[in-house]
């Protein structure tokens, strides 16, 4: 009987000290973070940190930096070729986050509510898969391309306008200053689309069908049911998308780079742009550290309203729905 007792008490000893020894869960998962928090510490943080730094002094990239406190920034300020490449990406917020957010509403409902209904889901993933093609394809390659097909002399549109009895349309589309700008919203517009219709697509298998199901039974065209029930349901995918899209709009690079190098005459830079000639042409380090500095609080403080906005919407949908 003793015999028993000790040998339940050092194995209840046992297992206590086991337990003691296993780690809580909590601090078990906390241990999976630790690459990204460092990941993120040594790609994001530092380099911001560093930036910041040097664009509070006077350097020329060799030698050593001179402080020079808020003069670049007080100068950026009254900088007028910053202003106009931040409102040249304004126009390319419309480009790549407003037009591509109503065309993939649009074309995402349609591929949904016709095309998949009519054609099958095979046709309406295909014609998905052509229009996300732009996404995949490496901005340097598409550029190119559309430096061939809008190129003056001999580009495939002037080709086609003239073909067509247009020719009087015929234009230097990425040398004229005039159009220029449009020239790369609408490559923008082509290549940004089919991300918003991709994310609208996910979001409307996710509608309960019964709601389309009752609108048609009262008689409610397409459009009406696109409006009240297909916009509502899908508010938080939007607020997703149109964030997304204006940070990418914001920090553009590749696309002018290879389509116009912010020409002609500075018509297309944008401050990604003005900040890398900054940089690496004009060899003002301190002065391009300012303009990533601003575009990056910028960038910061849209994607901390979207955030809001996405919330909001999504307490919105969870009100409609109970």
């Amino acid at each position: 009987m003793t015999a028993t007792v000790e040998r339940g008490s050092r194995a209840g000893g046992a297992r206590r000290h086991n337990g003691a020894r296993r780690p809580r869960p909590h601090q078990s998962y906390a241990l999976f973070l630790v690459p990204g928090v460092l990941a993120f510490l040594a790609v994001i943080v530092v380099p911001f940190l560093m930036n910041t730094g040097v664009s509070f002094t006077d350097w020329q990239g060799v030698g050593s930096p001179r402080w020079t406190g808020l003069a670049n920034y007080r100068e950026l300020m009254d900088d007028s070729e910053f202003w106009a490449s931040f409102r040249h990406s304004l126009f390319m917020v419309v480009a790549m986050a407003v037009v591509p957010t109503m065309l993939g509403l649009v074309l995402a409902a349609a591929l949904f509510d016709h095309i998949g209904k009519h054609f099958g889901s095979r046709t309406a993933t295909v014609l998905r898969a052509c229009f996300y093609l732009p996404q995949v394809l490496p901005i340097a390659v598409a550029g190119i391309v559309w430096s061939w097909i809008l190129a003056p002399d001999n580009g495939t549109l002037n080709a086609l306008l003239n073909a067509v009895g247009l020719g009087s349309w015929q234009q230097d589309w990425l040398g004229d200053p005039d159009i220029a700008l449009y020239s790369v919203m609408g490559v923008m517009v082509w290549v940004q689309i089919g991300f918003p219709l991709v994310v609208f697509m996910a979001g409307l298998q996710r509608v309960e069908p019964q709601l389309y199901e009752a609108a048609e039974l009262d008689g409610a065209g397409w459009w009406r049911r696109f409006w009240h029930i297909t916009l509502p349901q899908i508010r938080p995918e939007i607020s997703v998308v149109l964030t997304w899209c204006s940070i990418a709009a914001l920090k553009v690079f590749g696309a002018v780079y290879v389509l116009t190098k912010g020409g002609p005459g500075g018509a297309t830079d944008v401050p990604s742009y003005f900040s890398f000639t900054t940089f690496f042409e004009k060899t003002q380090v301190g002065y391009g550290a300012a303009i990533s500095t601003v575009l990056t609080v910028i960038i910061m403080l849209l994607s901390l309203i979207g955030l809001k906005l996405q919330t909001r919407a999504e307490d919105a949908e969870e009100g409609v729905r109970t």
